[in-house]
């Protein structure tokens, strides 16, 4: 099935790209660029940088998604033009993986692929690398960004090329962890920004190394890159160990076998090899370069490509705060889109014929499907520790490679109400030290191991992840256990955190996205409930909460009792049992958790409206409360909203994307956990097109209530268990299910009863949830964007209540 449709995508495609075709997808990728760069903050900044690091002639001086103008006047000659010149055989490496019969799989190639016709010859491209005569230095005027942000860019050198693997270790060394020069000089002494990152971007035939700072709200930029280059000089000064090179080493290799851990994964870089360094069995090579690499390569890089070489830098400041960007920048003028009144794109045709491509066989024909793939029974161990821990484990070797989570129950809903904010201060500041190691120490042990180590707050947990080589297992989760029962509660390093917190909300509260994301929340939920709130708080609650009240929260509410163990990888059941134990002499307490009060169900159609002045989008969340994970009707309410909205081929994308091109995707779906979630329906669509885009999303909604076809249920039921065959492939995929067994308790084989489910669906079954779920006349139709153009015609749709919030929520009088 697979080959049938690439080879056709490959041979045969220009026969359906017509005129028709063209113009919608044209209008596609216009709003993917809206979405991606246009409506975003800093979204405009590989643009600008492309454009003062590459001369007009050289390929990457423009983006591969084009200009609003370059969209707009392609026609579709240039589309047929371009495929048959560049996806041809002769210019093309297939790869075929995973579990299948040799000789049949190359039966079915020369079937499928053999007849295509070779285009003319493709010369690969040699490398255009590019020198700088004079520094170069612009600003911009970014409507959406809060903080300012620099980038200073060398340019360097093309991937595989020897220099490219010393500057990406280089990168590493200058900018990664509490001891590089980058950090400590812009993160610790000048307490100019949360964070720095330095890296080799690397393309087929040119590369630059960027060092990125976004800095904290009305800092100068200027003072930024002097602190650049006072790290340079501290860099020099310093210089590194060779036990500092072998931990980035580490941490290289580990990563390096994560990246393949999918038989997806793996496909990808075989082609990505056999096309750009000129065979797949470059896999091995590619690790061993990165590992060759020595201190004199390293200094070696920095001296040929950044020790006083011309730049590029860039200054992206906030509307009106021009006097933040770094001296003696000039103005980079960007054309922007003006809010218009919505009208269909009129590709150029100039006559253009579209062709039908002859075969040697009817390609209409869909090849039989095999069996439908069966889930493969996975061997899970479980067990309990003394203190009440649970563990769940699943043993697979195929990779060097162990990940475990350690799970507590809480996490935000066990918050201060007046303290929102505090679980997710608790997890930054655990990572920052233990009793007996500094927050540098703590560091440079994981990395020594070439493991990492993170821990995160959702809404109702606190959750510790570990990832190394199966070697490390042992003394990495050593490490998670220090970390989790002998914090060291750094006053130093709480405040900086305080301070980055607050500058993620800052910034959030400039993203329509994470707006409407919050917003809708505290819709749903409403503002007394604490689900209502993001993890991270408010910068009001944030400033207010001290270590004394992560020390509480630790306290009370850190046990063995709301705790379990998750591990997949290159590890027996024995082993890692004999390893966990070192937490048995934990002891449990009981946890108390808040009764959480549901809102009562919402009876009315409800417009809210947020503006985001010259918005170029507008984000759209239409929704209510929905059911909790365990709720007996959840999964079967999941399975339902397929259709509408759970995939690229639901009815509200195919309407909005393909048939309408508003948007660059709309979904649909239901989130629950141990709490009822939300039903929500969501897209990012052309500001101009909001109108329509709500109508459509409730008309469809209605709609999808009078049921679907016995085809359309196949379809559901066909996408959803053959896509279980992939599903768990990889070891991140494994410990997500397992950390849903025990979340939830579910039993071990809940995959398969799941696909129960989905086979006894009928379609009277599907359209009795449907009304039972879901009601448009009962929704919240949560819209931020640009009010003064699209405000006024919403409210003309007959909602039962309008109102206009700002970026808060709060309804503006």
């Amino acid at each position: 099935m697979a080959l049938w449709l690439e080879s056709d995508r490959m041979g045969f495609l220009l026969s359906t790209v017509t005129q028709e075709a063209f113009i919608n997808q044209q209008d596609v990728v216009q709003n993917e660029k809206r979405q991606s760069y246009d409506n975003r903050p800093y979204g405009q900044t590989r643009y600008v940088i492309d454009k003062l690091l590459y001369p007009p002639s050289h390929p990457y001086n423009w983006q591969v998604i084009g200009s609003m103008e370059d969209l707009s006047n392609a026609s579709l000659k240039d589309v047929h033009d371009f495929h048959e010149k560049w996806y041809i055989p002769n210019n093309a490496t297939l790869v075929v993986a995973g579990d299948f019969d040799l000789k049949q799989a190359k039966e079915w190639i020369e079937k499928y692929f053999g007849e295509i016709q070779r285009g003319k010859d493709v010369t690969d491209m040699k490398p255009v690398p590019v020198t700088l005569s004079e520094t170069k230095r612009a600003y911009h005027e970014d409507n959406f960004a809060k903080s300012p942000e620099l980038n200073m860019v060398f340019p360097t050198v093309e991937q595989y090329n020897k220099d490219s693997y010393a500057l990406d270790l280089m990168g590493s060394l200058i900018s990664d962890g509490k001891k590089a020069p980058l950090y400590k000089v812009i993160v610790e002494e000048e307490k100019l920004a949360p964070s720095v990152s330095a890296y080799q971007n690397s393309g087929e035939i040119a590369g630059s190394f960027k060092i990125r700072v976004r800095a904290f709200p009305k800092k100068k930029l200027s003072d930024v890159e002097k602190a650049i280059k006072k790290a340079f000089k501290m860099f020099e000064e310093k210089k590194f160990t060779e036990k500092d090179l072998d931990r980035i080493k580490a941490k290289t290799e580990t990563r390096f076998y994560n990246g393949i851990s999918s038989i997806l994964g793996k496909s990808f870089q075989l082609a990505f090899y056999d096309e750009f360094a000129g065979s797949p069995d470059f896999i091995s090579q590619d690790l061993q370069n990165k590992l060759n690499v020595t201190s004199g390569d390293i200094w070696r890089v920095y001296n040929k490509y950044i020790k006083d070489k011309n730049f590029v830098l860039t200054s992206f400041v906030p509307k009106g705060e021009v006097e933040l960007a770094a001296e003696n920048s000039e103005l980079f003028p960007i054309k922007e889109e003006s809010i218009t009144k919505a009208q269909k794109n009129i590709a150029k045709n100039n006559g253009f014929k579209v062709e039908k491509i002859p075969t040697k066989f009817d390609r209409s024909i869909e090849p039989k499907k095999g069996p439908d793939p069966v889930l493969k029974n996975l061997d899970i161990w479980q067990t309990k520790l003394s203190n009440g821990i649970k563990v769940n484990g699943i043993k697979n070797s195929e990779l060097p490679l162990v990940q475990f989570s350690i799970t507590l129950r809480g996490g935000m809903v066990l918050d201060d109400p007046k303290k929102i904010g505090a679980a997710n201060l608790m997890t930054d500041i655990m990572m920052e030290g233990t009793k007996n190691k500094t927050p540098l120490e703590l560091e440079e042990a994981i990395d020594e191991l070439g493991s990492s180590i993170s821990m995160y707050t959702t809404k109702e947990a606190i959750v510790l992840n570990g990832n190394c080589l199966a070697s490390k297992f042992n003394e990495t989760f050593s490490l998670a256990k220090e970390i989790l029962l002998e914090p060291r509660w750094d006053k130093k390093e709480f405040e900086r955190i305080k301070k980055e917190t607050i500058e993620i909300i800052n910034r959030q509260s400039f993203n329509p996205s994470a707006i409407a994301s919050n917003v809708f929340n505290k819709l749903v939920y409403g503002k007394d409930n604490i689900l209502s709130n993001s993890t991270l708080g408010t910068k009001e609650s944030v400033k207010s909460t001290s270590v004394e009240d992560l020390k509480n929260y630790y306290a009370k509410n850190f046990s063995p009792s709301v705790t379990s163990i998750n591990v997949v990888g290159d590890v027996s059941e024995n082993n890692a049992i004999s390893v966990f134990k070192e937490l048995e002499n934990w002891q449990a307490k009981t946890v108390d958790f808040p009764e959480l009060k549901m809102p009562e169900a919402h009876e009315k159609a409800t417009l809210c409206f947020v503006d985001f002045p010259n918005a170029k989008q507008s984000q759209i969340r239409i929704g209510n409360l929905g059911l909790a994970f365990n709720d007996l009707d959840y999964y079967k309410a999941v399975v339902m909203n397929y259709k509408l909205g759970g995939s690229f081929n639901g009815i509200l994308n195919m309407i909005l994307r393909e048939e309408k091109g508003y948007t660059y995707g709309a979904r649909s779906g239901f989130y629950g956990t141990e709490y009822p979630g939300k039903f929500t329906a969501s897209s990012a669509v052309r500001s101009n097109t909001t109108l329509e885009s709500v109508k459509i999303f409730r008309d469809e909604i209605k709609k999808y209530r009078e049921g679907i076809s016995d085809e359309d249920m196949e379809f559901t039921k066909h996408a959803l268990i053959k896509s279980n065959a992939r599903r768990f492939e990889t070891l991140g995929a494994l410990l997500r299910m397992l950390n849903q067994i025990s979340r939830y308790e579910l039993p071990t084989d809940y995959i398969k009863r799941q696909e129960k489910i989905i086979k006894s669906m009928t379609t009277e079954e599907h359209k009795a949830l449907a009304q039972q779920y879901l009601h448009p006349d009962r929704m919240y139709y949560l819209v931020v964007g640009d009010a003064a153009t699209q405000f006024g015609p919403l409210k003309k749709l007959g909602f039962d209540e309008v109102y206009l919030l700002d970026k808060d929520g709060n309804i503006v009088k």
